[in-house]
């Protein structure tokens, strides 16, 4: 069996080729694109963007599960035995007897799979028939989903969602910005952004050059990497790069954009979100898959029994004519003929065994379970009114035999929303109020008209300091988070205004610090503006040095209005200690708080600053000057310059954000651990946030050695080695490794890529450590020692546990596999055998496909049974591909849902889930299968046993019509009731021996009216026998007497008694002799106490054994001692000699985690993010959409069109500040200037205007108002540059020329190449 990796790569290389074009706003050219689909006959290339989920139609519906029925083997054995009682030689049963009930059978199962699909057909002609607004013509006009094609133009407006995968070709936006949701895809609720090419951007200016646009796209073929898009733009003669950057994915929802446009790249399955869903999987149970195999050994079973009876009729057949004489004339073929339809007529008879009412009776238990899921008050959800529903009713069973939890984490674990918890500030740690001792009357914030109201924190102490201006400590902690940030801010009215941040962190502590009296309310490209306890105060931005994963920290170099340079930096406690000037008292106790947070799991920040002269600056401003005009190397140039400023700083404390998780996952996942399942986590955010959420919801903890991508890599390369110094004793060490050391993983997507694939290229090395990342070629002096170290620590683990599992068969069986299976599937086996060791296991970063690839792997090598939980779009593939895949109903959509085999409100239902009606299901199912079994083997061996006093002949022991309607009627609603309602046995062949030869024994050479010698009071005797003592196995299995369950037992022999006297009525047996010809046997046998005796003697010996075993086995059971779960300690071994194997726990773990994404410090520097003021050109986007009003609600049309103009800048109640802005906006605002000119360094591509008009704040060209030469700002220029200008404002009527020249706030971005 090849990779799986493999195989996944190879098809993403092969769709790398760029050969998929198309023309904008061309039918025709795109339709002529053909490929090949069978044999010689074509097809359109470019799909539509119809989707089709479900699996059936009208017309494949019938013959397509009929095939996937009959994939069955018990199907096929009963169609089999069907064909063979039409044989009138060799049948002994009626052939409708099976007939009737495979008919059933098969409309059962077919009808359970045409309503999950016409639930697939609902929803997709649901998404099919959604509006969007497609050119047609010169106008845009409403039509459908379905009715897109690749090469059309749509029109987006706010909170519409994208139809298909999008070029971005302009928005009424700065730049053409598209701000983006994709809750949907990655289940991320931050704003992403992405941006049109700044040729369309300048081109397309109004509705009428949109109409027009005749470009045409060059790119790759679809394919379903979700980050990655390469292509070109060929217009008017020259060809423009593209990228992801470029691209709307189908599935995002725009936000905070009013219109926006875009060009069909991809539509319907060629997207690359349905490229990820993966395609629909039949899921069977175990249980399905065990009863196959049953049905293969039964079979077989039946052919040897029957091949031996018939060699017993073989040798018994002179015999038997000779001594019965009168038979011989039926017998008139040869002895070889009557031999093959005696094995014929064995195997038929005996073809009960496998009862057909079994299969029949297991769907009915599949689907009472599924209703009990269904009707489960304590899964039911009120907030959202969700119940919890199986939309799966034949994968009960499997629920509580799931091994490995699969989860999503944002909006699976947790709710995706930060909360202010606590902070500390001058080593002082403030945290919410007690309620109970301090009742709270009231909002504390109502002298703050800008508070936000539904702010949940609250501290009197920290709310008397603040209003007191006298801690300075305290004025610059919340300044810093007033000013050190990317949010961007709207306004609904004046005192309220809306931010928008690129990640929920930045928004909870930008509100905190709105809360507590320091409001942004305003940025410029070079200025932001706070209010600060009612004081509008206007600082100039001199740079800002924005966040990145290696960074781990931000920070903002500001000019305050009194002329002052300070330096604000916001990042990780492990970075940001590095660069204190002094450690005292202050920083040890913060210190010992930031201890106390992660412990509590909240996600920590530490927030630093200090003064800079103005000589420094000066100094540093040149060489920031420089390093942003390197054409080569400028990251890492910038980021040592960041370097140099980032040092000597003063510590003002810290922040601790809750990333709430849902109610109850702590609970669930210990009780999953306790229950023997492994928890693993994948996701697409970053490593520090998923592993804070490790820590919170207890999936990692503190005596946990975690093991990290070089970790990993080295503990398999000591396996994969073959290092004979290994395999030396490594002492008592080595065997109690695994024992006493708990171990987690964590690892990301990059990661998971290289693992898999780079065996195929160098088959010896996983990851080549001669290889210097360029990341980590950055990385920070402190963490090069701390990583050094932190080898050495764990080397002995490396080698230990390297040898451990090559101890314990890890990875390839050399003997075995070695010459089958290639390198790639060695490596995947080893890794999972290590990753399936682990305690927890997190994989950050990973793409939908990765995830499907992680769950198909351990499906693969441990042989497990898989579960995967989600709640988006970019969960279905894992959800398609784990054994049982769960979607959570929740404010991401229902794509998981409506691919999921259940449904959930929760996350922390998952555990009744499992453990309650898993394990219901699971034993149930168990008890109805054995009990099954014994029934069938206790009353239809008796057959081979009475085939032995019959001469071998194959006549049938009991009544055609007892053996049609035994597992059908007379004992069904027993058996049915273990399997409905049984919450918590005898062998069947030795039943059957004691009813049959106990009968025998008694009825030996007995005559008279009371005796049963005959043929068929012998078999009503074996009969009540059998059905008696099944129905006393039922009684004593069954945990719980209920009503239900004495009405089972009564109906059943009801149904006995009612059809008994039926059949063997003289009225039925006038009619049809030979069909019913068992007159008045029953009334015969019961009418004899004698023969009553003998039923009970019987009924006696098989359950008073059984009893007897029952009892003494209680009471000789000793109870199991309650398993208590052990403290988490600092030592993980106590073992003298495994140093090494301890976790740092007298060093504190750094809970800092933080989802800001990078490149926003960037668009604010240089104008890209900032919206024009009202009156653009960009206005004219749209004033000139032509709605169609067919086919539409009234309703639809309105949300389709609504959309609401926003200003970024926000109006703070000064009304001469616009009067301002509109008169020396022109002056002020310049065109773009040449990089490196004397006049300033804008941003190429954006309009001079970007500035002018009313209502908005200037915004300079220059690097820094003010200074001129280089200079100290004239204080007309700093704090009061023009009349009616507020102060602090950078540009005015006097000072917005002389603000263009001097030092800058933004680096300025190099002149794009030469377009080709």
């Amino acid at each position: 069996m090849g990779s799986l990796a493999y195989r996944e790569d190879l098809e993403e290389e092969k769709n790398s080729v760029f050969t998929w074009e198309l023309e904008a706003n061309s039918r025709d050219y795109n339709s002529q694109f053909k490929e090949k689909s069978f044999l010689c006959w074509q097809r359109r290339k470019y799909k539509s963007n119809v989707i089709h989920t479900a699996k059936y139609n009208v017309f494949s519906f019938l013959p397509l599960n009929l095939y996937e029925q009959f994939h069955r083997v018990s199907n096929l054995y009963f169609l089999f035995i069907i064909i063979l009682q039409g044989l009138p030689e060799i049948s002994t049963l009626p052939w409708f007897t099976l007939f009737v009930p495979l008919i059933c059978l098969l409309v059962i199962r077919a009808t359970r799979d045409l309503v999950d699909d016409i639930g697939r057909h609902r929803s997709d002609r649901i998404i099919n028939n959604r509006p969007c607004q497609i050119l047609v013509g010169k106008s845009f006009l409403w039509r459908k989903w379905e009715n897109l094609y690749v090469g059309d133009v749509v029109c987006l407006n706010k909170d519409n969602i994208v139809p298909a995968d999008l070029l971005l070709l302009a928005s009424t936006e700065p730049s053409s910005l598209c701000y983006v949701e994709t809750a949907d895809i990655d289940g991320e609720t931050n704003l992403k952004f992405r941006q049109a090419p700044p040729v369309t951007h300048h081109e397309l200016t109004s509705v009428r050059k949109v109409a027009s646009f005749q470009g045409k796209v060059v790119c790759e073929e679809p394919n379903s990497r979700l980050h990655h898009f390469v292509g070109c733009l060929e217009w008017n003669g020259r060809r423009h790069p593209l990228d992801i950057g470029n691209v709307l994915l189908r599935g995002c929802k725009v936000r905070n954009t009013d219109t926006c446009y875009g060009l069909v790249i991809y539509a319907g399955f060629d997207t690359k979100i349905m490229r990820n869903c993966g395609k629909i999987r039949l899921k069977r149970s175990r249980i399905d898959r065990l009863l196959n195999r049953l049905v293969a050994l039964i079979f077989l079973s039946l052919v040897l029994i029957s091949v031996a009876l018939s060699l017993g009729f073989w040798f018994k057949v002179k015999e038997f004519k000779a001594k019965h004489h009168y038979v011989s004339p039926r017998h008139v073929q040869s002895v070889a003929a009557e031999t093959f339809l005696t094995f014929w007529g064995f195997f038929i008879l005996l073809s009960v065994m496998v009862p057909m009412a079994m299969f029949i009776m297991v769907e009915f238990i599949y689907l009472g379970n599924s209703m009990f899921i269904n009707w489960d008050v304590h899964m039911y959800h009120a907030p959202q009114d969700v119940p919890a529903k199986a939309r799966s009713t034949s994968l009960n069973d499997q629920l509580g035999q799931v091994g490995y939890v699969f989860s999503d984490k944002t909006g699976t674990l947790t709710q995706n929303v930060m909360t202010f918890r606590k902070c500390c500030i001058g080593g002082i740690v403030y945290g919410p109020d007690d309620e109970e001792a301090a009742p709270c009357q009231g909002s504390p914030y109502l002298w703050n008209k800008f508070a936000d109201g539904k702010f949940p924190y609250r501290n009197a102490e920290l709310l008397r300091a603040v209003r007191g201006r006298t801690d300075e400590a305290v004025r610059e902690f919340w300044r810093l988070l007033a000013i050190c940030h990317t949010v961007m801010v709207q306004e609904k009215d004046a005192d309220q205004p809306v931010y928008q941040a690129a990640s929920p962190d930045e928004e909870a502590l930008v509100t905190a610090a709105r809360n507590f009296g320091y409001v942004f309310v305003a940025r410029t490209r070079d200025s932001i503006t706070v209010m600060e306890l009612g004081d509008e105060r206007v600082y100039q931005v001199l740079a800002m040095m924005d966040f990145n994963s290696m960074r781990k920290r931000m920070s903002v170099l500001v000019r305050n209005p009194e002329g002052a340079i300070y330096l604000y930096t916001k990042g990780a406690d492990v970075v940001i200690f590095e660069r204190l000037s002094k450690k005292g008292m202050t920083e040890w106790t913060t210190e010992e708080a930031l201890a106390s947070f992660a412990e509590e799991t909240l996600r920590t920040l530490c927030l630093a600053y200090k003064r800079v002269d103005e000589d420094t600056y000066e100094e540093w401003r040149q060489r920031h000057r420089e390093a942003s005009l390197r054409m080569q190397n400028r990251a890492h140039a910038l980021h040592q310059v960041y370097e140099e400023m980032e040092k000597g700083l003063q510590l003002l404390g810290a922040t601790a954000i809750e990333d709430r998780l849902q109610d109850g996952v702590c609970d669930t996942i210990q009780c999953l651990k306790q229950g023997n399942i492994k928890v693993w986590v994948l996701t697409g955010d970053k490593q520090e946030t998923a592993v804070n959420i490790g820590f919170a919801c207890q999936l990692l903890s503190e005596n946990m050695l975690i093991l990290e991508e070089k970790e990993i890599t080295r503990i398999l390369e000591a396996y994969w080695g073959s290092n004979d110094g290994l395999l030396a004793g490594q002492g008592p060490l080595q065997s109690r490794f695994l024992q006493q050391t708990k171990v987690a993983m964590v690892i990301n997507g990059e990661f998971l890529d290289q693992l898999l694939l780079s065996l195929r290229k160098e088959p010896r090395a996983l990851v080549r450590d001669e290889d210097v990342d360029v990341e980590e070629a950055w990385q920070e002096p402190g963490e090069r020692t701390t990583d050094f170290l932190r080898a050495q620590r764990v080397s002995l683990m490396w080698r230990t546990l390297g040898t451990q599992l090559r101890g314990t068969g890890l990875g390839p069986r050399v003997k075995d596999s070695g010459a089958r299976d290639g390198p790639e599937v060695r490596r995947e086996r080893a890794f999972v055998e290590l990753a399936a060791r682990c305690q927890a296991v997190i994989c950050c970063r990973v793409t939908p496909k990765q995830k499907a690839l992680i769950v198909a792997l351990v499906k693969k090598y441990q042989r497990a049974v898989t579960l995967a939980i989600g709640d988006g779009a970019n969960d279905v593939n894992m959800i398609k591909t784990a054994d049982i895949g769960v979607g959570l109903a929740g404010p991401e959509g229902m794509q998981a849902v409506q691919n999921s085999d259940y449904a959930l409100a929760q996350f922390c239902f998952l555990k009744r889930l499992l453990l309650v009606h898993g394990r219901w299901s699971y034993v149930r199912v168990c008890k109805f299968l054995r009990y099954f079994v014994y029934k069938t083997l206790a009353s239809m061996m008796a057959q081979v046993w009475f085939a032995f006093y019959s001469g071998f002949t194959a006549q049938p022991l009991y009544e055609g019509w007892f053996l049609a309607l035994f597992n059908l009627l007379f004992s069904t609603l027993p058996v049915l009731y273990i399997g409905l309602f049984e919450q918590a046995l005898a062998h069947g062949t030795a039943t059957s021996l004691v009813n049959f030869f106990v009968t025998l024994w008694v009825s030996h050479d007995s005559a008279g009216p009371t005796s049963f010698s005959d043929y068929q009071s012998f078999s009503v005797v074996v009969a009540l026998s059998s059905l008696l003592s099944i129905t006393m196995e039922a009684i004593l299995i069954v945990k719980y007497w209920t009503v239900l369950f004495v009405l089972a037992i009564l109906l059943s022999f009801c149904f006995y008694v009612v059809v008994t006297w039926g059949c063997q009525s003289f009225w039925l047996f006038r009619i049809s002799p030979e069909t019913f010809p068992f007159l008045y046997a029953d009334r015969n046998v019961l009418s004899h106490p004698s023969i009553l005796l003998v039923i009970l003697l019987n009924v006696s010996l098989n359950t008073l054994p059984t009893l007897a075993l029952r009892v003494i086995y209680q009471a000789l059971e000793k109870p199991r001692p309650k398993e208590v779960e052990e403290a988490p300690g600092e030592d993980i071994a106590a073992v003298e000699a495994a140093p090494y194997l301890r976790r740092e726990s007298r060093r504190r773990r750094s809970s800092y985690a933080f989802s800001h994404r990078e490149g926003y410090a960037e668009l604010i520097t240089q104008g890209t993010i900032l919206r024009r003021a009202p009156g653009g050109d960009r206005d004219m986007l749209t004033g000139q959409i032509i709605p169609c009003h067919e086919e539409l609600s009234p309703s639809t049309q309105e949300s389709c069109r609504c959309s609401r103009k926003m200003s970024f800048l926000g109006k703070t109640g000064h009304q001469h500040r616009g009067k301002a802005s509109s008169r020396d906006g022109g002056r002020a605002a310049r065109g773009p200037q040449i990089p490196g000119s004397p006049r300033g360094l804008a941003v190429r591509g954006v309009p001079g205007d970007v500035a002018g008009g009313a209502g908005g704040l200037t915004v300079v060209q220059g690097e820094r108002a003010g200074a001129v030469g280089g200079s100290p700002a004239p204080p007309a220029a700093r704090g009061r540059g023009g009349q009616g200008v507020p102060r602090g404002v950078t540009a005015g009527a006097r000072g917005g020329r002389s603000g263009a020249r001097g030092g800058g706030a933004a680096p300025p971005r190099p002149p794009p190449p030469e377009e080709q």
